[in-house]
């Protein structure tokens, strides 16, 4: 962006829940890039960790933001606490008399959702209702709130960021229902708040080289292409920046966004729309190019079969959602 023009998000206010590492910490600096105010929140400051026993810290993600230019506040948030969450969004509301932008990234990456268990019947319940509270709950507690406040001005947009394009997610039950759900509370939100202004989507990143994931590669973000060796498929991932920057893209057409709410994007289509590159100028598209051809059969066998039911299911519920709009639309007179 040339020196002096004005960024396209500038004088807007956004909060990102889970700010502290991964797709959220990518979300944080792409709008602080693109200018708005950030609000960056988790449970990860200097000399107080969350459970997760990272390094990584919100005050880090907040250095990363005002290096660059941008503006940014950390701010320490226990989620699953109402009281915390509602005495954000107040001192928000305070400060700015306005929000426009949640982003809900909390638990993205939490460890307990991490067991590779794909069957129902190996699934280890031990943390089911921990899992639950942090990857369930917690957004729903934030997206109530940030809706009270948006409400007042009739505008805003809410983004559920979850984990592939399709109702399908995770790697075993609990982590494929809190994925899942978070992408119909999306549909469900929009529904309830369109006529107040306020727009709700759900979106997923592609491959995502989170701090996490390079770890997992033994690579650095500097020579992460060498972790293409392990899997080639790492050569079309992405990092958490892209995400951000199709959510600043979308944030930037309130008008557009409001006609597609509740739907469910991901960061490679939202890229191809708006042309949108990577922090190292690549143009990452996991849709087009990920490669599917090294999953263990028994594994795919069981997204197939999977895939075959949901996609029936989806038929189902829209030709009966059709018919119950039509009864509506009669009885009203519409």
């Amino acid at each position: 962006m040339p020196k002096g023009t004005r960024k396209p998000l500038t004088g807007t206010v956004a909060v990102v829940a889970g700010a502290t590492r991964g797709a959220g910490r990518g979300i944080a600096r792409a709008l602080g890039e693109a200018g708005a105010r950030v609000y960056c929140t988790g449970r990860s400051v200097r000399g107080n960790p969350s459970p997760y026993k990272r390094p990584e810290t919100i005050d880090e993600t907040v250095e990363m933001i005002t290096a660059a230019g941008g503006k940014a506040i950390a701010i320490r948030v226990d989620h699953t606490n109402e009281e915390e969450v509602q005495a954000l969004f107040e001192r928000v509301q305070r400060e700015h008399r306005r929000l426009d932008i949640l982003v809900n990234s909390v638990a993205g990456e939490d460890p307990m959702m991490a067991q590779w268990a794909w069957w129902l019947w190996k699934t280890d319940l031990t943390n089911a209702d921990a899992i639950l509270r942090q990857g369930l709950v917690s957004h729903v507690i934030t997206a109530k709130h940030a809706a009270l406040t948006m409400m007042k001005k009739r505008r805003g947009l809410i983004v559920e960021v979850t984990e592939s394009d399709l109702l399908l997610g995770g790697v075993n039950t609990l982590a494929g229902i809190v994925k899942s759900s978070q992408k119909v509370m999306a549909a469900v939100w929009a529904g309830e708040l369109r006529k107040y202004g306020v727009a709700v989507i759900a979106i997923t990143p592609g491959f995502l080289r989170s701090e996490t994931m390079l770890e997992r590669f033994g690579v650095t973000e500097e020579n992460w292409r060498d972790g293409g060796k392990k899997d080639k498929n790492f050569l079309e991932s992405e990092s958490p920046l892209f995400v951000g920057r199709a959510i600043a893209a979308l944030a930037q057409d309130h008008a557009k966004i409001l006609q597609q709410t509740g739907q469910l994007f991901s960061s490679w289509e939202v890229g191809r729309k708006y042309r949108l590159t990577d922090a190292d100028g690549r143009r990452p598209d996991w849709g087009k190019r990920g490669d599917y051809s090294t999953i263990p059969q028994s594994l795919k066998g069981a997204m197939i079969d999977a895939s075959n039911v949901w996609s029936d299911w989806l038929k189902t519920q829209t030709r009966r959602t059709d018919r119950f709009l039509r009864k509506l639309e009669v009885g009203s007179g519409t």
